[in-house]
C-alpha cells in the first residue's frame, strides 16, 4: 500500500512529540549533531527529513538503498532538490574522490542546512558543489518567491493541506535552466539525476532537453501527479516528454516496470501520495 504524503508527515510528528517530549526532561533541544550512516548531520528535530535521519539513519530508505547501486565511483551525478544534503552525502561518498556531485537548492532555508551538513563532512564536501538555483524552462522564467521545502513536526497548521510541507524563501536563488547550466560547466559526462523538486519536474526536464539527448542520464525521480495539477503542469506533458525523450520508467523500490501513460500512473499513484521511479534510457543497461 502506498502511503499518502500526509499520512507519512502524521505518523512521523507522532513520533517527534515522544521523543521530544523525552529530550526535554533530558534538557536537550530539538538541534542535534549526530552521527548517521557514517555521516555527520546537524538535524533540526522538527523537521521531517531531519527526524527521519535522526530516528531512522536516512531518508526515504529506498532510495538511498537505489542510488547506492545506481551510482559508481568517477561518476558526475546531479541532485537537483538536494534540500538539506539528504541524498547529497551519499552521492558524494558513491562518486568517490575522481567524481563530482553537483547539489542544486533553490531556498535560503534549505541551502543554508545542506552546506552546513557538507561541512561537517569536508571529505565530501571537496567533491560536492552547491548551487542555489531556481531551475526552469527558460532562462528568462520568473523565480517562484517561495516553494516548499519544509515539513515542519511540531503541529503548525501553515502548511499544505495534502503534503503537509510549508512555503520556504527562495530569494537568493538565480533562475536558470539545467542545459545553460551544464554547458557552464564543461561536462565530459553526467551519469544520474537525482530529481525531487516537488511538482516542478516538468519545467526543470523541459529546461534539460539537451542534457537527456546529450549525456543520456538515469534520472531517479519522484512522481506526484497531484502536485503537477497544482503548479498549473501537465503530468501527461512530464510522461511525454519522458517518452519523447527515449526513456523507460520502472519503479524504484520494487524494480518493476511501470507504463508510460499518464492516466496508468495515476491510477497507481494515489491522490495526495508519490512515488520514487528511475527512468531510464531505452536500451541502456541499469548499472
Amino acid at each position: 500500500m502506498i502511503l499518502s504524503t500526509k499520512t507519512k508527515v502524521s505518523l512521523a510528528g507522532l513520533a517527534y512529540r515522544f521523543i521530544a517530549a523525552g529530550r526535554r526532561l533530558a534538557g536537550t533541544k530539538d538541534q542535534a549533531a549526530v552521527r548517521r550512516g557514517g555521516f555527520t548531520w546537524q538535524l533540526d528535530l522538527d523537521e521531517g527529513i531531519d527526524f527521519s535521519i535522526y530516528l531512522l539513519g536516512a531518508f526515504e530508505r529506498s532510495t538511498v538503498q537505489t542510488l547506492q547501486i545506481l551510482v559508481h565511483p568517477g561518476d558526475v551525478v546531479f541532485d537537483i532538490g538536494a534540500n538539506i544534503g539528504a541524498h547529497t552525502l551519499g552521492l558524494a561518498r558513491s562518486v568517490g574522490a575522481t567524481g563530482r556531485v553537483f547539489a542544486i537548492e533553490p531556498t535560503d532555508f534549505a541551502f543554508r542546512k545542506l552546506n552546513r551538513n557538507l561541512d561537517l563532512n569536508p571529505e565530501l564536501r571537496a567533491r560536492t558543489f552547491t548551487q542555489q538555483i531556481f531551475l526552469a524552462a527558460e532562462p528568462s522564467a520568473a523565480r517562484k518567491p517561495e516553494i516548499y521545502a519544509s515539513w515542519p513536526l511540531d503541529g503548525s497548521n501553515r502548511v499544505h493541506p495534502k503534503h503537509r510541507g510549508r512555503l520556504a524563501s527562495t530569494q537568493a536563488a538565480t533562475v536558470d535552466t539545467l542545459d545553460h547550466f551544464a554547458e557552464r560547466q564543461n561536462l565530459a559526462r553526467l551519469d544520474l539525476i537525482k530529481l525531487d523538486v516537488d511538482g516542478h519536474e516538468l519545467p526543470v526536464l523541459q529546461g534539460a532537453r539537451n542534457v537527456l539527448s546529450k549525456f543520456r542520464p538515469i534520472l531517479v525521480m519522484e512522481m506526484s501527479p497531484y502536485i503537477h495539477a497544482e503548479h498549473q503542469h501537465d503530468f501527461a506533458d512530464l510522461v511525454a516528454l519522458l517518452h519523447d525523450a527515449g526513456y523507460t520508467l520502472q519503479d524504484a523500490a520494487r524494480r518493476k516496470p511501470l507504463p508510460l501513460d499518464a492516466q496508468a500512473l495515476e491510477k497507481i499513484i494515489p491522490d495526495g501520495a508519490s512515488i520514487n521511479v528511475i527512468a531510464n534510457p531505452a536500451g541502456k543497461p541499469l548499472r
